[in-house]
């Protein structure tokens, strides 16, 4: 699935994101997904959320829960 897509992602997803302070290494946070920030059906970066533990960022990848 394509994380530049609003519509892939929902309330509840298990996704890496990349946080603004880590774009130049490219470090991942993984979490679930707490809310949407972005509010047009797309973005170049990835859309932006907020996951349940409070870190914001732009979806880089959808991750399976093992």
């Amino acid at each position: 699935m394509n994380p530049n897509l609003k519509s892939n992602i929902e309330i509840g997803s298990f996704v890496a994101i990349v946080e603004k302070e880590n774009q130049r290494s490219g470090e991942l946070t993984e979490g679930y997904v707490k809310s949407i920030l972005t509010k047009s059906k797309n973005h170049p970066h990835g859309i932006k959320v907020k996951l349940e533990t409070g870190e914001v960022g732009r979806v880089k990848a959808f991750l399976v829960e093992e």
